[in-house]
């Protein structure tokens, strides 16, 4: 499907708020969701105890502001907790954070002063929870890492429930503060954590556990690792039917995230039967709105398995719905009308097909109050590419750009912002633009790079098509340079075998040729046909071109073909370059996935 979204958490999700209330929570803004997380329900993660405040304390003390406050007054064993209330209780009064945020520095470097040596304080560990929390609230999430990566070495998991359940906190609240910051394997690693420690001390059936599992999936599910997704998905749906009564809401959401994992690898029919139990629970439980979601994601399966007309009624079904409870012109109605257009402009009802963008974009450009940016931008992504497959990459570019505008300065948007990006870098090239489809792709390699993602298939594919822009400007060097990063990503991600791959190897091979390393070239091109000649099979129609261009290269060399190819690994270097005429016919082969 176009566009990058999340699966974290709904369009209507709050934004990241300071979490200092009695029960710390894990609150985070994310990009739209077709996964809603289950109405009402509680927060996977406790905090840890506090302390209350001593009865021996004074009843009157000095303001905070006052400058009797001075550094040695931290060493008062009561002045970290009250400066920890007054934290809470200014945020709570709607003054800022910026006057809490002074507060809760002091508070937590009472905490540390007073705490006896050798014995792990948990006062201290909230008061850092608080602090990252304040950061966040104020945008600063770098300086919020450093803060949580300290609390969470406090806690001694030797200690008992407490201790636990407070570094459990920790690791949560810095996995979702490194999701803002666009760094999902730190995140995803610090919710391993996380889980591994709560299942320790709760159990691995316990429902708080589940509730964390299924968190976990949908990071999984961002990140596209669709096997450990679909594992903890399981792991949820035994804990929910086990803790749950039958077709119960939680139920249904953990089936939601089964049937996108499922549709993810190509299970339709396995993600429609999880959509259909999903839809049932949801309908017993009287939610009309998020039975409509449910048939807009049946819509998809069977758009995919080609029933349209059974499609088509789904997405009707969800229309009316709406319509009738949000308005005709809230942004999920808006959603269906995309997904309309999008099945009429895959059955050749071109008419329709526009039709359905247009009223889609009318209701984006004008959004109800309340409506994210995210979902506008992600909107406008899906609009741009049916314009683009109806060959209108103008227009396509230009809903890009509003969609690019509206995210620039959201945090956590970096990795979906460099998938618009490159996206925009291959129609820049269709259109003959290189050194704008060069510049789209070189902000989008840096944007990836920057969030941990430059092992992914997608981070490949990225670097190929960029390389392809720099022979298009003749910088031949810069494009050696990609294919081969390119190429050592995508044989560890995809196996040499893969279309992509052996793509790769084509453009390098031509690089090299360019650049008169004509020896690697061939060495190349020699091993890609006997990859094709003996695991893929010559009926692809590049084997025939490929084996024009060896022949080429063999007599420039004066030498026969060695049918005995060596392995790409003898080579310093195996990544694939394309000549113009090469690289504009491969291209739509690429497999570039938005």
């Amino acid at each position: 499907m176009p566009g990058l979204v999340s699966v974290k958490t709904p369009p209507d999700a709050p934004q990241l708020s300071i979490s200092v209330p009695e029960p710390q929570t894990h609150t985070q803004t994310r990009p739209e969701s077709s996964v809603p997380r289950t109405p009402n329900k509680k927060p996977p993660s406790p905090s840890p105890s506090r302390s209350k405040p001593s009865p021996t304390r004074s009843a009157k003390k000095p303001p905070p502001d006052s400058p009797l406050l001075s550094d040695a007054s931290l060493d008062n064993p009561d002045l970290g907790p009250f400066l920890l209330k007054l934290a809470r209780d200014t945020i709570a009064s709607g003054e800022g954070p910026s006057k809490a945020l002074d507060y809760a520095i002091r508070a937590s470097k009472s905490f540390e002063r007073c705490a006896i040596d050798g014995e792990p304080s948990l006062d201290l560990v909230m008061s850092l929870h608080v602090l990252a929390a304040i950061y966040c609230s104020l945008g600063r999430f770098e300086e919020a890492v450093p803060v949580l990566e300290r609390a969470i070495t406090v806690p001694d998991l030797q200690r008992g429930m407490d201790h636990a359940l407070a570094a459990f906190s920790g690791h949560m609240q810095l996995g979702d503060t490194y999701s803002m910051i666009g760094q999902l394997d730190k995140s995803i690693a610090s919710y391993e954590e996380g889980l591994k420690i709560q299942i320790d001390a709760l159990g691995d059936t316990d429902p708080r556990v589940g509730e964390t599992s299924r968190y976990l999936a949908e990071a999984h599910v961002q990140a596209m690792n669709f096997d450990r997704a679909e594992e903890l998905c399981k792991k949820t749906l035994d804990i929910h039917r086990a803790h749950s009564e039958p077709a119960s809401i939680e139920e249904a959401a953990d089936r939601r995230l089964m049937a996108l994992v499922c549709e993810a690898k190509g299970d339709y029919e396995a993600a429609l039967e999880h959509l259909v139990l999903a839809s049932m629970a949801m309908i017993a439980n009287g939610q009309d709105i998020e039975v409509a979601a449910i048939d807009v994601s049946i819509g998809n399966i069977y758009m995919s398995l080609c029933r349209f007309d059974e499609a088509v009624f789904s997405y009707q079904k969800a229309l009316t719905v709406f319509k009738s409870s949000k308005g005709d012109n809230h942004p999920s109605v808006a959603s269906v009308f995309v997904r309309l257009a999008d099945l009429y402009h895959k059955t050749g009802k071109l008419r329709e097909s526009k039709s359905y963008c247009e009223n889609a974009s009318r209701i984006y450009a004008k959004p109800v109050p309340g409506t994210t940016a995210e979902e506008i931008a992600c909107g406008l992504t899906e609009i741009s590419a049916i314009y683009e497959s109806v060959d209108e990459p103008e227009e396509a570019l230009k809903l890009l750009q509003k969609a690019i505008k509206l995210l620039e300065d959201k945090p956590g948007q970096q990795s979906t912002i460099a998938g618009i990006e490159a996206r925009m870098g291959v129609m820049f090239y269709m259109v003959g633009r290189y050194e704008d489809a060069r510049n789209s792709f070189e902000s989008a390699v840096s944007k990836l790079r920057a969030s941990g993602e430059r092992k992914s298939a997608f981070f490949g594919v990225v670097l190929n098509q960029m390389g392809l822009a720099c022979v298009q400007l003749f910088k031949i060097d810069e494009a050696a340079e990609l294919f081969e990063e390119a190429r050592a990503i995508l044989e560890q991600e995809c196996g040499p075998c893969h279309q992509d791959t052996i793509g790769v190897y084509s453009n390098l091979a031509a690089t090299y040729d360019a650049m008169g390393r004509v020896e690697d070239a061939i060495e190349i091109l020699e091993y890609v046909l006997k990859l094709r000649e003996e695991k893929l099979g010559i009926a692809n129609p590049d084997f025939e071109d490929e084996k024009g261009r060896l022949a080429e290269l063999l007599k420039e060399a004066g030498r026969a073909r060695n049918k005995k190819a060596k392995s790409l690994e003898n080579l310093i270097d195996p990544n694939s370059k394309r000549t113009k005429k090469e690289s504009t016919r491969r291209w739509p082969g690429l497999g570039f996935r938005i």
